[in-house]
């Protein structure tokens, strides 16, 4: 079984190629916070890398000085992972997976900014962007599937810890296949990764049935506070760090918050905070629908896709629910927007 050709995109992958093969020392690096098509991708890449070129060098980075989440160590590679920090190398090519802003690439800019060239593969809009060589593809569910068709480009075999990494990469960003970005072409590309020996099943236990019970009583706490507005339109929720604090949880055990919070009936856009060290306050948002929650994270200085979007702004939750909420009401154009109470939090 094989996946639709598309022309632009292999124009675009001889070039990256043709990058690739005049480099020797090469860094993979994804954005801060990653998440499973952050790390799927770009551990899948790395090993397509080393498989087709045995003699180059190729360094798995971490944008953060924080360790790969809990939930995707099982990942093959996972393990050898570097903080990017802790790199002090100088790349002939520096490989950016899932982000074409280069800010998001955080303790790594560094290491972009000591590289010869640079190559992005990605899937969030972008105008602007400082890659040599790139596939920008905003229709792809996940980088997984661009990764997966590039393989298939350079006629590498899927090994199962290839497939592994890509098929946990589509099914995070998918959302399991529940988004509205779950298309032909992400089941098809799954298909053929689980041909190639990716278990869904032990990509289900790690990724969406081993949780601490310092995450579930963090869930408990959250949920306990989900609050609708506009006409039940809008759902929102927030952890604190002293829900950190108290329930032990680490800050990346939150990410699969915003899809509780999604889930309350009626609701059509939800939104997850969680504050962060440095009176910062982290964001992720949700559509059901046709809303395009992109508009507002870019606002607010963040970015991603129409039906799922992040930013990070600084204040405390008060003060972000404040600015937050009035665009999500703007943006479904409810004029009554507050909550039973009148209040925010």
């Amino acid at each position: 079984m094989g996946l639709q050709v598309i022309p632009e995109q292999e124009v675009a992958f001889g070039q990256i190629t043709s990058v690739i093969e005049a480099s020797q020392q090469i860094a993979i690096c994804a954005h801060t916070s990653p998440d499973g098509d952050a790390i799927g991708s770009g551990l899948a890449l790395g090993m397509i890398i080393e498989t087709a070129w045995p003699h180059k060098q190729v360094t798995n980075l971490l944008a953060d000085d924080a360790p790969v989440p809990r939930i995707y160590n099982f990942l093959p590679g996972a393990s050898k992972m570097v903080p990017a920090s802790r790199y002090a190398g100088s790349p002939d090519l520096f490989i950016s997976v899932d982000l074409s802003v280069d800010a998001r690439l955080n303790k790594a800019l560094p290491v972009l900014g000591r590289s010869r060239r640079h190559v992005i593969i990605d899937h969030h809009p972008c105008e602007t962007h400082t890659g040599e060589a790139f596939v920008i593809r905003p229709q792809a569910a996940a980088v997984g599937v661009i990764v997966t068709e590039y393989a298939l480009h350079l006629g590498v075999r899927l090994t199962r810890p290839i497939a592994q990494c890509l098929f946990c990469a589509i099914v995070t960003d998918t959302g399991r296949f529940q988004y509205q970005n779950a298309d032909p072409e992400s089941f098809q590309a799954a298909s053929l990764l689980v041909d190639a020996g990716a278990s869904p099943a032990e990509v289900s236990l790690n990724v969406y049935q081993s949780f601490s019970l310092a995450y579930l009583h963090l869930e408990s706490a959250v949920m306990s506070r989900v609050t609708t507005f506009a006409g039940g339109k809008i759902a929102y929720s927030y952890a604190t760090i002293e829900d950190l604090r108290r329930t032990g949880a680490s800050l990346d055990e939150c990410d699969g918050l915003i899809d509780e919070v999604r889930s309350v009936r009626g609701s059509e856009i939800a939104l997850f905070l969680k504050e962060v060290p440095g009176r910062k306050v982290r964001g992720n948002l949700r559509s059901k629908t046709n809303w395009d929650v992109s508009k507002v994270a870019s606002e607010l200085g963040g970015g991603g896709h129409a039906a799922a979007a992040g930013f990070t702004v600084e204040g405390d939750l008060d003060e972000v629910l404040a600015t937050v909420l009035p665009k999500l009401r703007d943006l479904v154009d409810v004029p009554d927007w507050r909550d039973a109470t009148g209040s925010l939090v």
